[in-house]
């Protein structure tokens, strides 16, 4: 089972160094949760990220801590302190937030695991890294100036590491998994919905192993 530290941590291996890509999951189907999570592993994406998105969230990230130990499972879209809470009773192993207050990252500090709040402005990241968090999200990172402007932040920020999540697809994806001050990226081009709908999991291990070999 992998490892991960805290995000406030030096320390190797983080959530950002499992794979190149982590996967951000939408489940609407608890049921589906466990035979994705085995798929995604089996094609070299043990860190998931379920999001909090659909009534089905809680049940999916129990299952896959249940059931697929070998898979790292997160909590995306973790907005409040009781989403802090209820993630990590439900078995996540990290966290990811769009965005952050001081409530949300006392609690996600508080809540002993691995987290990654989400930037898109030099002076949050700055604001973080007052925190002692020197590993975040780039949300949304297309939107928000891409590559060019995480290039920007490498010399001025040396410390502070990225998973860009927002728009990034397999012909996006190089761009960003080589700029010095990325760790990982966060997308969903793995899981297309016609394979989901369809259950299709082998193709779904097919795109995750075209992922894992982006670096």
């Amino acid at each position: 089972m992998a490892a991960v530290t805290s995000a406030a941590s030096s320390a190797s291996p983080s959530v950002l160094d499992l794979a190149p890509v982590i996967p951000v999951v939408v489940i609407d189907d608890a049921d589906d949760a466990v035979p994705m999570a085995r798929a995604l592993v089996a094609g070299g994406l043990p860190a998931i990220e379920v999001t909090l998105r659909t009534p089905a969230a809680p049940a999916a990230i129990r299952a896959i801590a249940e059931e697929v130990p070998e898979a790292v499972v997160g909590a995306g879209t973790v907005l409040a302190p009781e989403h802090v809470e209820a993630s990590v009773a439900a078995g996540a192993r990290f966290l990811v937030s769009p965005g952050w207050t001081d409530r949300l990252l006392g609690a996600m500090r508080a809540s002993g695991v691995p987290f990654l709040p989400g930037v898109s402005t030099t002076s949050e990241v700055v604001a973080l890294l007052e925190h002692g968090v020197t590993e975040m999200k780039f949300f949304p990172a297309e939107a928000a100036g891409g590559t060019a402007y995480l290039r920007s932040l490498a010399s001025p920020l040396p410390q502070a590491r990225f998973c860009p999540t927002g728009g990034i697809d397999a012909s996006r994806a190089p761009g960003y998994l080589a700029l010095p001050n990325v760790g990982c990226v966060g997308g969903t081009w793995m899981l297309p919905p016609d394979a989901i709908a369809a259950r299709d999991w082998a193709r779904v291990t097919d795109l995750a192993r075209e992922a894992a070999s982006l670096r």
